[in-house]
């Protein structure tokens, strides 16, 4: 039986220039998600956009020398509701995009969508019951607190199931 997923680490990332959420899950033999680390990447707003991009880069390095993910999912968000937010947010995307390529990690995308109908099989879900079902689906004791690093172990979860059903 083929697994691409079994004993796996997985980064998820909520990308933001002001806080990004990391959350890394590891697949277990039996298949069971198990959360590793989560967390939020926060950057001063004193700094300059080019001061913001090099620590979230910095910040991802050592995460990814922590716990050397197999794969690295990120939120990919195709319409923005702020367009005040639309570039910052595609600007840490792309320092997202460019350290896992230095460190030729695969990258795969998920709207929120599609990370709504892996965690709870509805795509409108509203974010308390994403935060819930993912608190069930990793076993933690209460529901987490930050919303980014909620958004990023959701991320690592979709990519896990959606492996799963490719996999048959």
């Amino acid at each position: 039986m083929f697994h691409v997923s079994c004993f796996m680490t997985i980064l998820g990332i909520d990308p933001g220039t002001a806080t990004t959420g990391f959350g890394v899950v590891k697949k277990t033999k039996k298949g069971n998600p198990r959360v590793v680390d989560f967390g939020c990447i926060t950057t001063k707003p004193g700094l300059s956009d080019g001061e913001r991009l090099r620590k979230l880069n910095n910040e991802l390095n050592k995460l990814i020398k922590k716990h050397q993910p197999k794969v690295l999912a990120v939120e990919n968000i195709y319409f923005f509701k702020n367009l005040k937010t639309a570039m910052p947010v595609s600007q840490a995307k792309g320092v997202i995009l460019l350290t896992a390529a230095k460190k030729k990690i695969p990258v795969y995308e998920f709207t929120p969508l599609q990370v709504k109908m892996a965690i709870t099989g509805y795509g409108k879900a509203e974010k308390k019951q994403v935060q819930k079902m993912i608190s069930v689906l990793l076993n933690l004791k209460e529901t987490l607190k930050q919303d980014d690093a909620a958004d990023a172990l959701g991320i690592a979860l979709c990519y896990i199931f959606k492996t799963e059903s490719k996999l048959g």
